[in-house]
């Protein structure tokens, strides 16, 4: 089938990709001349698995970049708009930039047309996108909308998209419905994952995935109410991490002793510094200010968030318990994206985390493996970046560990010990054990479990001499 994507961010470059993998012949339309001519000269602008080997794959071929809006609209049976909705000031989505698409499709419908929503956005979008098409010139018989909401997580949003846990397609006619079924075909029938050059299956995946057909409203919700109850999950077990830290308890036998129950499950229960990124945080006050406009009240909401910004104030206040002060204290920092695997930074934990520490007097030396030049243009000066986990915790006070990158994980912990003028790692992402760490010297703090340290050598008595085999 021929598809148009409108828009080549995070999501209209993945699905564009992921849809000529499929076998589609895509044209994946923007109007920013820079990135559409890097784009064709085959350079990949985010960091993403698989993605490159997609690009490459299919450019040229399968898959197109164009500025050219109505030509794409034309030669499509289905456009999806994947364009930004950025949280206004008042926390609601804006949704300029969709309904600027929707007037440019309208001009260009020569037959029948699935217009689909891709970007994330508040129930009755669909309607809003229906009238101003209708309102601009095209016949009523001529085109549908459609809701096919993303669930792509970042650092694996190729393998989420052709390994999805499920597929959502909300259409309120047979025949937009069909179009889609058709688009999604080789992954509902299973037919994709027997080809030799398929990208490699992931852990858990369902094969094939469900198919759910719902109305243009409910998928609408879906979206939102997912995300939302995914942010309940990390801010309800950085609750309990906090508590745990109260009384003495490990959060991670209270996540396994919790996880295990397959009415909650294990994903989603991992204390931290709090979620970040593009979606979360502009998700749940989207969402907040459409319960509002219907009039009801989602106070849940709001304490989830309330928690996910405490969470960075008690990581600050931990960082200080370890140095007392920190005015003129060198800290090592690891991540500064959001987390694992992205270049992403938008709404970074770490990010923000950073620029507190500078106003506290902090010097910072930081390190990550892909969002150095992404985090340059959001930090001042004042820090330093690395090129390597150890080169950050060089005649450091302390190291703080920020993002959950598998490197971070297995590092040399004697070299590391080496490395820092002190031995002291804060880390916010709970990637080590605090008994392993200790033995090997370090002063360890981390989120939902107690600090360790290295036991005190005894004190040389009479009774008890300093040399082990001492005569007495």
């Amino acid at each position: 089938m021929q598809v148009a994507v409108v828009g080549s961010g995070y999501v209209g470059l993945v699905a564009g990709a992921c849809l000529a993998d499929l076998g589609h012949d895509v044209v994946v339309v923007d109007n920013d001349q820079a990135k559409l001519a890097a784009l064709n000269r085959g350079e990949v602008p985010i960091h993403e698995n698989f993605l490159p080997e997609l690009l490459h794959r299919h450019r040229g071929t399968r898959l197109k970049f164009s500025d050219d809006l109505e030509s794409a609209v034309r030669a499509s049976s289905a456009i999806f708009v994947a364009v930004g909705t950025p949280p206004t000031e008042q926390g609601e989505a804006d949704l300029s930039y969709v309904e600027s698409v929707a007037r440019g499709i309208a001009g260009a419908i020569d037959g029948y047309k699935v217009v689909v929503e891709k970007s994330t956005v508040p129930v009755y979008t669909c309607d809003w996108v229906r009238r101003i098409i209708q309102r601009n010139g095209a016949e009523t018989d001529g085109f549908d909308v459609a809701s096919n909401p993303e669930f792509l997580r970042e650092g694996t949003a190729v393998t989420d998209f052709l390994y999805p846990d499920r597929i959502v397609i909300g259409a309120d006619t047979d025949r937009c419905a069909r179009v889609l079924r058709e688009i999604y075909a080789p992954l509902a029938d299973g037919s994709y994952y027997d080809r030799p050059d398929a990208i490699p299956r992931p852990d858990r995946a369902m094969i094939p995935p469900p198919l759910i057909v719902t109305s243009a409203k409910s998928a609408e919700l879906i979206k939102h109410a997912s995300n939302a109850f995914l942010a309940m999950k990390i801010s309800f077990i950085n609750a309990v991490a906090s508590i745990c830290e109260s009384v003495g308890a490990n959060v991670q036998q209270v996540c396994q002793g919790i996880g295990t129950d397959s009415r909650i499950g294990q994903r989603f229960l991992n204390p931290g510094i709090g979620y970040g990124g593009s979606c979360f945080p502009k998700d749940l006050m989207a969402f907040r200010a459409v319960a509002r406009e219907c009039g009801y009240d989602f106070r849940l909401l709001d304490e989830v968030m309330r928690i996910n910004e405490d969470q960075r104030q008690r990581f600050i206040r931990k960082v200080r318990s370890a140095l007392w002060t920190l005015r003129g204290k060198k800290l090592g920092v690891l991540g500064l994206a959001f987390k694992g695997g992205t270049d992403d930074i938008r709404e970074s934990p770490a990010i923000l985390l950073i620029q507190s520490l500078q106003q506290e007097g902090c010097q910072i030396s930081a390190y990550d493996p892909a969002a150095h030049d992404r985090a340059r243009e959001a930090l001042n000066s004042g820090i330093t970046f690395a090129e390597s986990a150890y080169e950050a915790a060089h005649d450091a006070d302390a190291l703080l560990i920020l993002t959950e990158w598998e490197e971070f994980a297995v590092l040399d912990l004697k070299r590391l010990r080496e490395e820092l003028k002190y031995p002291i790692i804060i880390d916010g992402r709970n990637l080590y054990d605090p008994d392993v760490m200790a033995a090997h010297g370090f002063t360890y703090y981390s989120v939902g479990r107690p600090a360790s340290s290295p036991e005190p050598q005894p004190v040389p008595t009479p009774e008890r001499p300093a040399r082990k085999n001492a005569k007495l």
